[in-house]
């Protein structure tokens, strides 16, 4: 009677000891899953803004014929762009680059042959597409890494979740750069 009161205590053991070791790679391979959505998300970013510079010395050439008087435009650009291409993308340089992008793109409305080209119009259109993509990237981020936050903070996987090296996943927020001029309302004039 003894050895089967044994045995079924020693199994009940075995039996939750399984289920626990079992159930620590089931939140670390979840954990990895969400973690990875995370580091695609910031792929993705790192793409879009790739794809941003790469298309700024095209833009900067179909403007220099229109508008060739306008060279601190064009080099405030370009100076934009090296400084934002340097290292890893921040955002006080992409702020930059946006505004010099969109001071040379507002010559088009000085420069009525320069908006009916059709390359600029392109160009235009397709940084635009670039912009918009890069906003869904930003946005698919935040959401990867709410779900792998979420998932992290969840109980049992908080218990675990330092311990098998997973930190928490920074979301793509405003450079304080950035703030003063998003939370003001933007001026328009009809002239």
């Amino acid at each position: 009677m003894v050895d089967i009161f044994g045995w079924f205590w020693t199994s009940a053991i075995f039996v939750i000891a399984f289920i626990g070791v079992f159930g620590i790679i089931a939140i670390y391979n979840t954990l990895v899953r969400l973690r990875q959505n995370v580091n695609q998300g910031r792929a993705d970013i790192d793409a879009q803004l790739r794809q941003r510079h790469d298309l700024i010395p095209n833009l900067v050439e179909a403007v220099k014929g229109y508008a060739g008087h306008e060279k601190s435009t064009l080099e405030e650009v370009i100076k934009a762009r090296s400084a934002a291409s340097k290292g890893e993308p921040d955002s006080a340089s992409e702020q930059g680059l946006k505004i010099a992008l969109d001071n040379l793109l507002a010559l088009g409305e000085d420069y009525p042959d320069l908006r009916a080209s059709e390359n600029f119009q392109e160009l235009q259109s397709e940084l635009a597409d670039i912009e918009d993509k890069l906003a869904a990237a930003r946005r698919a981020l935040n959401a990867a890494a709410a779900q792998f936050n979420g998932a992290r903070e969840a109980f049992p996987a908080v218990l675990f979740a330092s311990m098998l090296g997973f930190k928490e996943a920074d979301f793509n927020t405003l450079d304080p750069s950035e703030r003063g001029t998003v939370d003001q309302a933007p001026k328009v004039a009809f002239s």
